[in-house]
């Protein structure tokens, strides 16, 4: 299965590959933040204390790949999250498409874990107005080394309020093969400053118990060039 899942992979962006047209000039980004907690899919990560994080784009005619990373704390030596990831974007029928993959590297952790896997994804989102619209789907043949199979899906929203703040939030349900099911949704805010900064304050909650997956409001800032 993970054979055919990289060769899917390998599949998808060599076609997005052939084709984008030439283009001389990539376009390379830079982003920088601090979260006062580290929320993936509703589950704090950095053991609901503050979290660096940061990363790089660089895209070319629809063909993108980056590389990103936060600090975590998972209480057993793991320390810091790398994720890798490319794909293709573009337009079809007044839709923005995104097709990749991505690669989650786990740094520090127990030399008997194996937490590293590979997420597949297709998203799709369209923008009426100061409102848009937007579902993702990830698939995992290897789920944080516990689960051998895993969805997740998500509807998502953002409406622009004014040219500097826009409301957003999303409903996902995290599907498992060995754990249990669960769903998760976020609502909030967030404010671009007239400089490179932006603050999103916003609520996260799942429908799960234990204190990690409780509801909780996450605060950050953060800075794009």
């Amino acid at each position: 299965m993970k054979t055919l899942f990289a060769c899917a992979s390998a599949l998808v962006l060599l076609t997005a590959a052939q084709a984008a047209p030439a283009q001389s000039q990539p376009e390379v980004a830079y982003n920088i933040g601090v979260v006062s907690d580290y929320v993936f899919r509703g589950f704090s990560q950095s053991d609901e204390d503050l979290a660096l994080q940061g990363g790089i784009d660089v895209g070319v005619n629809g063909l993108y790949g980056g590389i990103w990373g936060s600090t975590v704390d998972f209480g057993d030596g793991t320390d810091g999250e790398v994720d890798l990831y490319a794909g293709y974007r573009t337009q079809l029928s007044g839709f923005d498409v995104d097709i990749g993959a991505v690669a989650y590297l786990y740094v520090g952790q127990p030399g008997a874990a194996d937490y590293d896997y590979v997420e597949l994804k297709l998203a799709a989102s369209r923008a009426v107005g100061p409102v848009t619209v937007g579902v993702v789907t990830y698939y995992s043949p290897d789920f944080f080394g516990v689960d051998e199979e895993a969805f997740y899906g998500e509807v998502k929203s953002s409406y622009a309020l004014t040219p500097s703040l826009t409301a957003s939030g999303a409903l996902g349900h995290q599907s498992l093969d060995v754990n249990d099911d669960y769903a998760t949704w976020n609502v909030g805010l967030t404010y671009a400053f007239p400089s490179l900064f932006s603050l999103d304050v916003r609520y996260h909650d799942t429908d799960t118990t234990g204190p990690l997956g409780e509801e909780r409001v996450v605060a950050m800032i953060s800075a794009a060039f």
